[in-house]
């Protein structure tokens, strides 16, 4: 139960310092594609001296996305922005493996995976998409702005971070620019 009241504290600490407050010119929010949520993939291999140590998380992270049907999964909505996000909870027999955190900005997108073994988190997997120009940002705001480009996802900056946790401790944090 500690374990979980722990993991709990750490995704609303991520919701309070998620992407920031911001709103589109006409007040609604607009459909942007998603960050795809990992599904049957194993982690990339880093640091070779830490292998051995990383082993069991990365089975746990392989065997959690292998997982086609789960139990019960609950969302919640959150709104820190006017576009809104959500967290799930992911739960196979009774027990929580998985919590998912999606938060939407005008300006990015930003995903957080955690991953629980034997109770405890033992991998957070962070994907952040820093969009070209905000979601709304078309031919008419090109112009009016004397800009050169639209807003278009595929041209987003993408930073992942990845957080191996053992024995409640961090053992490697690693930052990729893609």
């Amino acid at each position: 139960m500690k374990y979980l009241r722990n993991i709990l504290l750490l995704i609303f600490a991520f919701l309070i310092f998620g992407i920031g407050n911001c709103q589109n010119e006409n007040g609604k929010a607009k459909d942007v594609e998603e960050i795809k949520i990992s599904e049957n993939e194993i982690d990339k291999p880093i640091n070779e001296y830490l292998t051995q140590k990383l082993i069991p998380i990365r089975e746990n992270f392989k065997q959690i996305n292998s997982i086609e049907n789960w139990t019960e999964i609950k969302q919640i909505d959150i709104w820190e922005t006017t576009e809104g996000g959500y967290v799930n909870f992911y739960f196979q027999e009774h027990k929580l493996e998985k919590i998912i955190t999606r938060h939407f900005g005008e300006t990015a997108q930003k995903l957080t995976e955690y991953y629980l073994l034997k109770g405890e988190l033992s991998f957070v997997f962070e994907k952040l998409y820093k969009y070209n120009r905000p979601f709304y940002w078309d031919s008419k705001a090109k112009k009016e702005n004397n800009d050169t480009e639209v807003f278009d996802f595929e041209k987003s900056e993408i930073i992942e971070d990845r957080s191996y946790i053992a024995n409640g401790k961090l053992i490697h944090l690693s930052l990729i620019h893609i």
